[in-house]
């Protein structure tokens, strides 16, 4: 796409200005504020309404000596450009004041602006075009071609990074482990994880082990503190010995004082309440029993109809492993009789090829012709013949293969009917289940309960009865029972204490041991955490690596500039970016000249990614010797403090037009 010509009128600081170009590169020179800006923003507005900053909110209107705009005046931007195909368009803005006299009033007031577009010469609506300059090109596209500021000063770094990744490929994870031999091991440890989640996994996993052997010593030393103290513990050996001595006294003493407190009417008390209790235990029975009879039907129906429908699943879950089997097998057949068809095409399509020496291989004299027709007719019968032989053999095997096919299809078919059937049988089944249940449930919570009867409560009151005359006599034998009492208390004790030093020394045992499982999870924590950095440095060694291999993918597309996408942070991680450098030396830093320079190789190089090469504004040209040419045509807009009025060159050396 080149300009051809552009017309100012009335836009900004210029009363007039025309620029022809006839699509040529071009140098506008003028001193600082004569306009050389203005100019780029009235192409840039004349195409997207914003100026070449970008800025939609800027003034358009000229200004007079008092610094206001002056009204009345139509600001007008036109050109004709030629196209990538070689056709030519005419655009034409006009903006211009409202003004509207209201009724009954002499005098018209300002009541806005309007803004007319034209194409061709023709008057069209704002949408109309809009979308024809979207035909033409891309808003953001064409700005990215058009100012070699734009990529590295307006763009965020974000965007330029995935534009770059965009025209000049990204570096896949085979790419990067295929590279270098060491990054081998990366397949087994990756799985189907990125990289990016097997470091989170990582360091997630590192952080959770460096808590956990930084509890450990703490651990360690809770246990050595809560060490029970054995040094008067002397016979430890003997100790369960003493306590079973203990323990067999305590039971002599303990039938003592059964003895002591039974007595003679106790024990027939005693008697007697145990016929009471075996009374109540039988009538607890009986009225189960009798409840039991009542359900036992209906229970041995429900296990009838469980049983039928394990048998019923048993069968199903065996058809469904026959029609898997079956179904296997077809599609093996299916691939089989396919190959064939193929080997009968091939075989069938093969077309009969005669050689033969005509010359004798004993005498070298001529072979004679009736000769050569009989061995050519011999091998025609014999190819024919062969090859009929090889098309029954397959046609045989296709057909037999069919016929399996088929067999299996129909078994299949029935396996599936009969499943259907048993699934209805199966569904029935557990209707009948479910309401076998409810009936039993009904049953059981309908049913009086036992203690409620009168033969129970007549029983307990009998049992309640005895309890308490035994409890009375129990008392009168209570200085016996106190002598033999006091015996057990201190037998008791004495076991109590033994058992207390053995609680003691099975318990330091379990202290000891559990220092030696928390050194052993140390030693295996810390063999893991060893693991998983060797594993880190490998993800750290791809970054790195992949960084080289997609800076220098990256890089090879460009003259000058190059890129660097990652950042070493101080913890040796990587983070992505997006800096453009020349010559090892930041773009920031860089001075006007080879900024402009960097920004002119990028779009030479995205030009040809998008195929297409809008003009080119360069501003302040003058900060370099030698620009980088560009397909594009390029406009240049260089600071000259001797020209008061902007002056116009053409190519290389053209005549000089003065602003008017």
């Amino acid at each position: 796409m080149k300009l051809i010509n552009l017309k100012l009128s009335n836009f900004k600081g210029i009363r007039k200005f025309e620029l022809r170009t006839d699509g040529k590169d071009v140098s506008i020179m003028g001193d600082n504020a004569s306009g050389k800006t203005t100019i780029f923003d009235s192409f840039t507005w004349l195409l997207f309404g914003k100026d070449s900053l970008n800025r939609s909110d800027f003034e358009i209107k000229t200004l007079g000596s008092d610094g206001k705009p002056e009204h009345g005046l139509e600001h007008t931007v036109e050109a004709v450009m030629e196209l990538e195909d070689g056709s030519q368009i005419a655009l034409k803005k006009v903006y211009a004041e409202k003004w509207t006299k209201k009724r009954g009033s002499a005098t018209a007031e300002f009541s806005g602006h309007t803004t007319d577009h034209y194409i061709d010469g023709v008057p069209v609506k704002k949408s109309e075009y809009d979308a024809k300059i979207a035909e033409i090109a891309d808003e953001n596209i064409f700005r990215l071609l058009t100012d070699p500021r734009y990529f590295n000063e307006i763009m965020h770094w974000t965007d330029r990074r995935k534009l770059l990744l965009e025209v000049c490929g990204d570096v896949s994870d085979e790419e990067v482990i295929s590279s270098q031999k060491a990054l081998n091991a990366l397949k087994d440890i990756l799985g189907n994880r990125t990289i990016e989640q097997q470091r989170k996994i990582i360091q997630a996993r590192l952080t959770e082990i460096n808590k956990e052997l930084q509890k450990i010593p703490v651990r360690i030393d809770e246990v050595k503190l809560g060490l029970p103290n054995i040094d008067d513990i002397t016979n430890e050996k003997e100790l369960p010995n003493d306590i079973a001595k203990l323990r067999e006294q305590l039971r002599v003493k303990q039938e003592e004082l059964a003895q002591a407190r039974a007595g003679g009417a106790i024990a027939e008390k005693t008697k007697e309440l145990r016929m009471v209790e075996g009374k109540i235990m039988d009538l607890r029975i009986k009225y189960r029993q009798t409840l039991d009879e009542k359900i036992a039907d209906k229970r041995k129906t429900l296990s009838k109809f469980q049983g039928q429908r394990s048998e019923i699943k048993a069968l199903t879950d065996s058809y469904n492993r026959n029609i898997k089997y079956r179904t296997s097998e077809i599609s093996v057949l299916e691939e089989r009789i396919k190959v064939l068809r193929n080997a009968w095409h091939i075989e069938n399509d093969m077309g009969f090829e005669f050689r033969q020496d005509e010359t004798c291989p004993t005498c070298g004299q001529p072979l004679p012709q009736e000769q050569l027709l009989a061995a050519k007719e011999k091998a025609l019968e014999q190819f024919n013949k062969a090859k009929a032989e090889k098309l029954e053999s397959i046609n045989a095997e296709g057909k037999q293969l069919a016929a399996r096919k088929a067999s299996l299809e129909n078994e299949v078919k029935f396996l599936r009917e009969t499943m259907d059937k048993m699934t209805e049988e199966l569904t029935d089944l557990e209707k009948q289940e479910a309401s076998l249940k409810s009936e039993i449930n009904a049953i059981l919570q309908g049913s009086q309960p036992v203690e409620s009867t009168p033969e129970y409560i007549q029983l307990s009151q009998q049992q309640k009865s005895i309890q308490e005359e035994i409890q009375r006599l129990q008392a009168d034998n209570s200085v016996v029972v106190a002598g033999i009492q006091n015996e057990i208390n201190e037998l008791s004790s004495a076991i109590a204490a033994l058992e207390q030093a053995q609680a003691r020394i099975e318990a330091r045992k379990n202290s000891l041991k559990r220092i030696e499982d928390l050194k052993a999870e140390e030693r295996r924590l810390a063999a893991e955490y060893e693991e998983l950095e060797q594993q880190l440095y490998l993800t750290e060694e791809f970054i790195r690596t992949k960084v080289r291999l997609l800076e220098d993918k990256i890089n090879g597309e460009f003259r000058m500039a190059r890129f660097k996408l990652f950042d070493v942070q101080v913890n040796g991680a990587l983070a992505e970016c997006c800096e453009t450098t020349y010559n090892g030396v930041p773009y920031s830093n860089l001075n006007n000249g080879a900024r402009l320079n960097i920004g002119l190789d990028i779009i030479n190089t995205l030009s040809e990614h998008y195929n297409f090469s809008p003009p080119v504004w360069l501003d302040n040209a003058e900060s370099v010797t030698n620009i980088l040419p560009t397909k594009g045509q390029q406009i240049r807009l260089i600071v000259s403090a001797q020209d008061k009025k902007l002056r116009v060159e053409l190519g290389e050396r053209e005549a000089l037009r003065e602003v008017v």
